[in-house]
């Protein structure tokens, strides 16, 4: 079984480097002033990466948070 809550940990550290990993857990557009439209799209890249999906346009207003992110990687794969 895929561990995606670590790997989603290792990917926001890419994008986000210095928050903890309890900080990360908790992370949201609405709490992280740094989570503006350019490190969406760098998260975005860097999940397309690790992952191989690429969220489409639509989506991306979804994915607001770690864990919105987290069940949307584990929607995708149990679809797979």
């Amino acid at each position: 079984m895929t561990d995606f809550r670590a790997r989603l940990l290792r990917c926001f550290g890419l994008v986000f480097p210095d928050l903890s990993e309890a900080e990360t857990l908790h992370a949201s557009r609405a709490s992280l002033a740094r989570w503006d439209s350019l490190a969406t799209i760098t998260l975005m890249a860097v999940l397309e990466e690790e992952f191989g999906v690429a969220p489409e346009p639509e989506e991306l207003a979804d994915l607001e948070s770690f864990d919105l992110i987290l069940a949307y990687l584990e929607a995708r794969h149990a679809e797979s």
